[in-house]
């Protein structure tokens, strides 16, 4: 369930905005004061907060400014200034959206679903990111579980997708055979360490551009390391 912190010092406003959430099968939280306002929204995490901008104790420009000090959560100013340097205020403090009064509850509504699908896409867009690993051209596709090099798929066997994924995972970190062994095997495998030696070999056979440097670099005594 989707939580939103109303901010509204109208009681009867916010009694009436509280009950059209609520109906919308969303948690409502309000607070009739700047001060309780911003001590509920630095306390707790929200989906929205519905930020009234003329509020007793602490208005709320000064509480929006200091919620984005800490916080990114989307924020939506509903006031009955309605100036053009108002709005210009209330957007540059740090407000997502602003709503001037009187509004239809509709309207709202709408714009409050209109902020959770931009979420719902960067959290998709951010998931994306992370199943992705990139090293120069090289691109692994964890999702996939594909692997390209300059746009060109390149055919790995389990074993050296896993090893490439570690490396890449771990890009300027000295690993060990032993690690890469662990990782890779398992700590129970019955294989010897001179085995990712081998497959490092596979790999590079794989990956690395010919007359230029490996990809995957040897350290003495330690192990191997994919340093950009």
């Amino acid at each position: 369930m989707k939580k939103i912190l109303l901010i509204e010092d109208e009681r009867n406003l916010a009694r009436f905005i509280e009950l059209e959430l609520r109906h919308e099968s969303f948690s409502v939280t309000v607070a009739y004061d700047g001060n309780s306002g911003l001590d509920l929204a630095l306390k707790d995490e929200w989906d929205v907060i519905l930020l009234d901008l003329m509020l007793p104790e602490l208005d709320g420009i000064e509480v929006c400014r200091q919620i984005r000090v800490v916080k990114k959560t989307p924020i939506m100013m509903l006031t009955a200034r309605d100036s053009i340097m108002d709005r210009v205020s209330g957007l540059d403090s740090g407000a997502d959206d602003y709503i001037p009064k009187p509004f239809a509850i509709e309207e709202l509504l709408a714009r409050i679903r209109v902020v959770f699908r931009r979420q719902e896409e960067l959290e998709e867009l951010a998931a994306e990111q992370r199943s992705l690993l990139t090293f120069h051209e090289l691109c692994v596709d964890l999702n996939a579980r594909m692997v390209t090099k300059g746009g060109q798929i390149i055919d790995l066997t389990k074993r050296e997708y896993e090893l490439l994924v570690a490396f890449m995972k771990n890009t300027n970190r000295a690993l060990s055979r032993e690690t890469l062994l662990d990782t890779v095997w398992g700590f129970e495998a019955a294989v010897d360490t001179n085995v990712v030696d081998v497959y490092v070999r596979y790999l590079r056979n794989k990956i690395d551009n010919p007359d230029e440097a490996s990809f995957i670099q040897t350290i003495r005594g330690v192990g191997y390391v994919m340093r950009k």
